[in-house]
Parts: structure tokens; sequence; C-alpha cells
């Protein structure tokens, strides 16, 4: 949001075949920036995560597609936008490993957590 990225990062999940479920402008508060973030509290950088994520506005969705989880990580790349794949959303729009534009789920039960967290049944098409 910060860089003015989220209409070309969207617009590439789109044109990559993904439907949105949900979406939706937001900001998060440290306390649920920290929440949303806990499985990596241990970590050193969670700290700097927290502080990033709750830093300004954020466009959190819900997307849906085939094999959803492997094919967004795919389309993101690599954590390290250095190390990233040429054409992915970090390679192309990532400032830094802490800033690295994009988050996405690990696992199809963390994407359920995840939407949870953001979005009530009734925000969900």
């Amino acid at each position: 949001m910060r860089n003015g990225h989220a209409g070309a990062i969207l617009d590439k999940i789109i044109k990559e075949g993904f439907r949105v479920m949900a979406m939706k402008m937001t900001k998060l508060s440290t306390e649920k920036a920290g929440e949303f973030y806990a499985i990596h509290k241990e970590r050193p950088f969670y700290g700097e995560l927290v502080d990033f994520m709750s830093s300004g506005p954020i466009v959190v969705a819900i997307l849906e597609k085939e094999n959803a989880v492997t094919a967004f990580r795919k389309l993101i790349g690599a954590t390290d936008p250095a190390k990233a794949d040429e054409g992915t959303i970090r390679k192309l729009f990532a400032a830094s490993v802490g800033e690295n534009a994009v988050h996405g789920s690990d696992s199809d039960e963390n994407a359920k957590i995840e939407g949870d967290f953001f979005f009530s049944g009734l925000e969900r098409f």
C-alpha cells in the first residue's frame, strides 16, 4: 500500500486465474498484527514484522483457485526479493525481506485460519 502497488499486485493475481472470494482494506493495531503473526513470535524478525504490518493500511483477501496455496506461493516468490524468481510479485514489488509486498498462507489449514481472522461469513462471496 505504502508504495502504491496494490492495484498492480491485484491485477497480477487476477490475471493468474485467482478468484477473489473476499477483499478489504484495513489497518492492524500492533496488538492485532502480533496476534496474526503469533506463529513467528520466537523468530528474530517478529518485532519488525509486527511493526511493519501495523504501520499503515493493508489489503487482505481470500483467493480461490485449484491448488491455490501452492499456486499463490509460486506467484509471490521467495520471501527475499533478491532470491525471488523473475516476474514474481516479490521480485517486482518488494522493498526487502521485511517489506516483501505480500503475504501468502503456507497451507490450506493456515489459509482457513487466516481467512477467518479477517473475514466473517457475510464478507465472503
